[in-house]
């Protein structure tokens, strides 16, 4: 079967100081039989594609599936950032650029002195910002739900055909939403999901929920709660990261992986 791939996988996987598995399984919402496997890396280039003048290394991409084919029960999506791809997309407050900083240790599969210091950097990469970014991703995906974004309803109808509606984007518009409150109000991300929050998004997933308007009551309401911590600042974050600490990180931590390799 033909398989994607995309970038510079050589230099991605020389260069590599974490990966992590992402996607449902990190969540703790994957069902069985029904999900693929979704794994995220972060490599530091080599200096020639970073102060020479060979073309930078963004990102590497591999998936089993071809291009263009939805990923499904069995295929891996993997995706691989350069650091400093990937800190720019972690310091916005990307939802799934955040998860190898706090995947539980089960869910790390490559972790080097240098990726260890990065999981330690997420106090200082998580803001405001990020929570702002959840309630931006949360609103696209009730908006396809829903169909009142452009482009229609969402591409499975065989579960709207089984449930009435499409289970798997409401289930990821409430975890979005129960995890955009708990960064608002405790400046961390739990994962897996805390167990309440948890099965109550995998009982949507699982089409135990039948009217979808009690889902988007539901996100509603955790979206009220997390309006008004930010405009009360019933929060311990701060408005935006510490880009200064986070860039003087990476300045070294490039210095390092280069005198090493």
């Amino acid at each position: 079967m033909a398989q994607t791939e995309h970038g510079n996988g050589e230099v991605a996987r020389a260069g590599e100081i974490l990966r992590t598995v992402v996607g449902s399984g990190v969540h703790g919402i994957a069902i069985a039989g029904t999900d693929d496997h979704d794994e995220m890396g972060v490599f530091v280039e080599p200096p020639g594609h970073v102060i020479g003048l060979r073309p930078p290394v963004n990102h590497y991409v591999f998936r089993t599936q071809p291009e263009g084919a939805r990923s499904g029960p069995g295929d891996t999506d993997l995706v691989m950032y350069s650091l400093r791809k990937y800190l720019r997309l972690a310091t916005k407050g990307n939802p799934t650029a955040l998860l190898p900083l706090f995947a539980p240790a089960d869910a790390v599969l490559v972790l080097t002195p240098l990726g260890e210091e990065l999981r330690a950097l997420g106090p200082a990469v998580l803001s405001q910002r990020a929570v702002h970014r959840f309630l931006g991703y949360m609103r696209a995906q009730l908006d396809r739900l829903t169909g009142t974004r452009r482009g229609g309803l969402p591409n499975r109808p065989e579960l709207v055909a089984r449930h009435g509606y499409d289970v798997k984007y409401a289930s990821h518009a409430l975890r979005l939403a129960y995890q955009g409150l708990e960064i608002v109000r405790h400046g961390r991300l739990t994962l897996p999901m805390p167990d309440a929050e948890r099965e109550r998004v995998l009982r949507v997933k699982r089409g135990e929920v039948p009217a979808v308007a009690d889902v988007v009551a539901d996100i509603a309401r955790i979206e009220a709660d997390i309006e008004q911590a930010l405009a009360t600042g019933a929060t311990p974050l701060s408005p935006e990261p510490d880009l200064d600490a986070v860039s003087a990180w990476s300045t070294d931590a490039h210095r390092r992986q280069w005198s090493w390799t």
